[in-house]
C-alpha cells in the first residue's frame, strides 16, 4: 500500500510541476519572484515530494519487520523510487523552468540549476547499474544496494526538495545566495551520482568475466 501510494504521490508532484511555470516580473529583463512573493505550488510540491520519500523511508522497514516481504515489492518498490527521483530531475530540467531573455534568446538561463545533460548522466548511471545487477544475480552475485547506493539515493531524494524549497521562497539568480544553494546541491548530486556507480560496475565487470 505504502509503494502504490508513492507513485500516486508522484503523479500529483509531476501534474503540479508540469501545469506552473517559474514566474517572473520583468519579460525585457527577466527577474525571478522575492521571499516577499512565496511560489506555494513548488512549495506544495516539495512537500509532496517529502511525504513520497517518507512512504518509501517505511515500506521497506515494515515489510520486513511485518515479515511480509513479497515480490511485488521487490520488483515495485525500486521501480517507485527511480520514477519519483527521475522524474522530478526530468521536470526541474524542462521548459517550465527555463526563462529566455525577451531582447537576446541566446540569454538562456535554467532556474532549476537541473540541465538536460545532467538528467542523461543520472539516467544513464541507473540504466547501467540496473543491466549490471541482472546479470550479476544470474551468476549468483550479491549486488544489493550498498552504504554508497543508500547515501546517493537520500542526496537525490534532499536535492529535489531543496531546489523547489528554494525557487519557492528567494531569488534565484546569478550572484544571490539561493542560486549558490542549487548550483552546489545538484552538482554535489551529480558528482556523488557517478561515484556511487563506480563499486556497481567494478563487481558487474568481475560477474561477467
Amino acid at each position: 500500500m505504502l509503494t502504490a501510494s508513492r507513485l500516486v504521490i508522484a503523479a500529483a508532484f509531476f501534474v503540479l510541476l508540469a501545469v506552473w511555470t517559474y514566474p517572473i516580473r520583468d519579460l525585457i529583463n527577466p527577474r525571478p519572484v522575492t521571499p516577499l512573493h512565496p511560489v506555494w505550488p513548488y512549495l506544495v510540491a516539495a512537500a509532496l515530494f517529502g511525504l513520497a520519500a517518507v512512504t518509501d523511508a517505511l515500506d521497506g522497514p515494515l515489510a520486513r519487520r511485518w515479515q511480509v516481504v513479497s515480490k511485488f515489492g521487490r520488483v515495485m518498490d525500486p521501480f517507485a523510487d527511480k520514477v519519483l527521483v527521475i522524474g522530478a530531475f526530468i521536470m526541474l530540467a524542462g521548459p517550465r523552468f527555463a526563462i529566455e531573455h525577451m531582447r537576446n534568446p541566446e540569454l538562456f538561463f535554467q532556474v532549476s540549476g537541473v540541465h538536460p545533460w545532467m538528467v542523461v548522466v543520472i539516467l544513464g548511471r541507473e540504466l547501467l547499474v540496473t543491466s549490471m545487477r541482472a546479470v550479476a544475480e544470474e551468476q549468483g552475485v550479491d549486488f544489493s544496494a550498498k552504504w554508497f547506493g543508500k547515501a546517493k539515493m537520500v542526496l537525490q531524494a534532499t536535492t529535489i526538495p531543496v531546489i523547489l524549497v528554494t525557487l519557492g521562497i528567494t531569488e534565484v539568480t546569478p550572484g544571490t545566495w539561493g542560486r549558490y544553494l542549487i548550483d552546489l546541491s545538484m552538482w554535489a548530486t551529480l558528482v556523488a551520482t557517478v561515484l556511487s556507480g563506480i563499486p556497481y560496475l567494478v563487481k558487474g565487470f568481475k560477474a561477467l568475466r
